[in-house]
């Protein structure tokens, strides 16, 4: 849960802005009690269902990858270090890649990649026979 809120921060401040806004709004004299009540129990709950539902995916898709891993397959993440090469990084035990905790780490590479912006890597089947139509 920790880890979570420290990936996410970015994302939980600007939702925290809003629900700031929201306040301020709701609380002026002019709006009514019932709107005020209507505002604020309507953006804490979308607030509360959306980073709840963002945590729920987090955390599968955490443990699909993790799991994937130690079963041997490709993973792919997310590397945001260079946007005019290539934008992600297969990872690997073949490749000499460990799992530390929630961390991929390789010795042969400068960084490492958290397991909440990764990806099990699917191989696309291709039907060659029904995807290309002869006349």
């Amino acid at each position: 849960m920790k880890m979570f809120f420290t990936l996410e921060a970015g994302n939980l401040t600007i939702a925290l802005f809003f629900l700031l806004i929201a306040i301020i709004v709701a609380t002026r004299p002019f709006v009514r009690t019932q709107v005020k009540k209507f505002i604020l129990f309507t953006v804490i709950t979308v607030f509360a269902i959306l980073i709840a539902g963002h945590y729920i995916i987090t955390t599968g898709r955490m443990a699909e990858v993790k799991t994937a891993f130690a079963e041997g397959k490709e993973v792919e993440c997310e590397s945001r270090l260079n946007r005019k090469a290539a934008q992600s990084v297969v990872v690997s035990k073949k490749t000499g890649w460990k799992l530390e905790g929630d961390l991929f780490t390789n010795p042969n590479f400068t960084r490492t990649f958290h397991t909440a912006r990764c990806i099990v890597k699917v191989k696309p089947k291709l039907d060659l026979k029904s995807a290309v139509k002869h006349p």
